[in-house]
């Protein structure tokens, strides 16, 4: 008697959340804490809760209210004025920020080590470079998210150029300097951002004695801070010295958000190409396999009005020392 096969067993297939057991739950996490920690730019700015959606809306504070002395001799004769408050939006867009791990089949039989233990700092370095050069410089940013913090502050006249003032320390701290700038449109400059080269010119910054400001022992560690904040100096790639040294801004002014979908996907089929179409792996054939890791986030400046500066294009939370 000839054996028939069930109908059911043709549709069987891995499915997304099937391949995901090969990562487990605690990777997953680790990532996520990972990213904010390589990325500079994450550093500096607030987290808000995860989205829930591609687009967050934010209301913003465009437009304050004003009051007004009661004119009149008798209590009931003056008339009170009326004030008007406006808002505006905002959107927070989370884009998609991607990579692919090929490993040949041979290698994984071979090691005895765990492979996600050494490629998974890779990766969260990889994707902190990406999120600093978009965030700072506008490197490869989505449309859809917000004008580089450089580009901005320029724009809103916050940049000062190295040599402006009479030495380094007028440049940033000075009355003329990039952080008064700020300070000028009404923020509380808190965190700073800086290239490693920018180590050696603050190590040389001294006093009208010619004590070094912030080397105080050779013996002891030097603490880079300006104005009561430290300084990070990021190593992951993602902050370009040719275009800015230093970025430093209110970090209650700049917030993102994680749209908390980290897939991943082990690939064993498929082919790989480059942007023109070529194949440069095909799985299948040269007995490989390759990890996808997804990770989707947004960023956005609110820049509320405030009373020290109304005029939004001239008002700015950043600034930076330029070349």
């Amino acid at each position: 008697m000839e054996e028939r096969i069930m109908a059911g067993e043709w549709e069987n297939i891995i499915s997304r959340a099937d391949a995901a057991a090969l990562i487990p739950e605690e990777a997953a996490k680790e990532i996520i804490q990972g990213v904010p920690e390589q990325s500079a730019a994450l550093q500096i700015m607030r987290r808000l809760p995860n989205m829930t959606r591609r687009i967050l809306r934010m209301p913003v504070l465009s437009f304050l209210p004003t009051a007004y002395f009661v004119t009149g001799e008798a209590d009931t004769d003056g008339a009170k004025q009326t004030a008007e408050v406006k808002w505006e939006n905002k959107y927070i867009t989370a884009e998609e920020i991607a990579c692919i791990v090929p490993i040949p089949e041979q290698v994984l039989a071979d090691v005895d080590y765990d492979i996600w233990s050494e490629i998974s700092p890779r990766i969260q370095e990889a994707i902190g470079k990406v999120i600093d050069l978009a965030v700072f410089f506008g490197t490869g940013k989505p449309s859809s998210w917000p004008t580089a913090i450089l580009t901005a502050a320029g724009t809103a006249g916050n940049n000062v150029a190295v040599g402006t003032g009479e030495d380094l320390y007028e440049d940033i701290l000075g009355e003329n300097g990039y952080i008064g700038l700020v300070e000028a449109d009404g923020f509380f400059v808190d965190k700073h951002v800086a290239a490693l080269t920018m180590r050696s010119k603050l190590r040389g910054v001294r006093s009208s004695d010619g004590i070094p400001i912030f080397k105080t022992s050779l013996q002891d560690p030097t603490r880079y801070e300006l104005d009561g904040a430290s300084i990070i100096f990021p190593r992951n790639g993602g902050f370009t010295p040719g275009s800015a040294l230093m970025i430093s801004g209110d970090s209650q002014q700049a917030v993102y958000s994680i749209r908390q979908d980290i897939t991943y996907k082990l690939l064993t089929e498929a082919v790989i190409q480059d942007d023109a179409g070529a194949i440069v792996f095909n799985l299948a054939q040269q007995d490989m396999v390759a990890l996808r890791v997804t990770f989707r986030m947004g960023w956005q400046i609110p820049n509320p009005i405030n009373a020290i500066q109304g005029t939004e294009a001239s008002r700015y939370p950043f600034g930076a020392l330029t070349p």
